[in-house]
């Protein structure tokens, strides 16, 4: 494990594979650290396939720093990656993420498109009640906690637990906010995720999609899957017309039986994610 400070914030990462490989950044969704299962073995798939592969934490994520300084979290985690490929000079980079991931990638590849290799989606969150959800999961807990009890209550929240666990640091980071701005931040993240007629991607407008020249794979989302909307991965499929949209390698209900399995096992919603492996190193290989 390393840790290395992009703009401030201290992150935490790891390489696999053999320096100077074509490099693989894999970026999951919510706010689940590098270490949930299902990423290491879908990185090392890509590593005996002659990948380097890059598994982060985001900022508010596992073991990196808590940070509130920023118009969204999703636009710092995109910003954060793109800080971090150049930090770590890995060239040209394939990003292959799924859910709120996959919204942070697009987003990076939009922004800096010429440090990007491919890019590789699925599981892209959208449709009105995944989105209008995502406010409520991110943001709800803290800012009702910030307004009834203060910044004290914010650290107590389970939506911070495991952080905190991970990184003690970020309790003190939480402590320190003032509760009113904190509770006016967590508005402006929630407001994010507001549905548009013009975007199925919040942080992407129709010109950020032009921006993505690059060679894009995307896994068609679930039918029965409200919280990635099949209408979603075929309307950013329509917003990049170069892009290959596929089936995934799991069936319709992935998501639902996943989140089920979550809730009552304890199970990781990312465990059959290396299933896509050989599909990635198939469409990472071209050129």
């Amino acid at each position: 494990m390393s840790r290395i400070e992009i703009s401030g914030i201290g992150i935490e990462y790891e390489l696999l594979g053999d320096p100077g490989a074509p490099a693989v950044a894999l970026t999951p969704g919510g706010r689940f650290p590098k270490d949930t299962p299902g990423l290491r073995d879908l990185a090392l798939k890509l590593v005996a396939g002659g990948r380097r592969v890059l598994l982060w934490d985001r900022p508010n994520c596992g073991a990196s720093d808590i940070s509130f300084d920023a118009v969204s979290e999703s636009e710092l985690h995109a910003d954060t990656l793109i800080k971090l490929i150049r930090t770590l000079e890995l060239g040209p980079t394939t990003l292959a993420a799924g859910s709120a991931g996959s919204r942070v990638s697009l987003i990076a590849a939009s922004r800096s498109p010429q440090d990007i290799s491919h890019l590789t989606l699925w599981w892209i969150s959208g449709g009105t009640i995944g989105l209008m959800s995502l406010g409520l999961f991110y943001c709800q807990e803290s800012a009702v906690a910030a307004g009834r009890a203060g910044m004290e209550a914010v650290a107590e929240a389970s939506a911070w637990a495991d952080q905190i666990q991970r990184n003690p640091r970020g309790r003190d980071v939480i402590l320190a906010q003032d509760p009113d701005q904190f509770v006016e931040t967590m508005q402006r993240w929630a407001s994010f995720y507001t549905p548009t007629t013009t975007s199925p991607v919040p942080g992407m407008s129709p010109a950020d999609f032009a921006k993505l020249t690059m060679p894009v794979l995307i896994f068609r989302n679930g039918k029965s899957d409200l919280s990635h909307t099949r209408r979603t991965t075929e309307w950013v499929h329509e917003l990049i017309p170069h892009s290959r949209m596929v089936e995934p390698p799991w069936p319709d209900q992935e998501w639902n039986e996943r989140s089920a399995a979550m809730r009552a096992e304890g199970r990781g919603l990312f465990e059959n994610w290396p299933a896509l492996a050989p599909a990635l190193l198939d469409f990472t290989s071209r050129a």
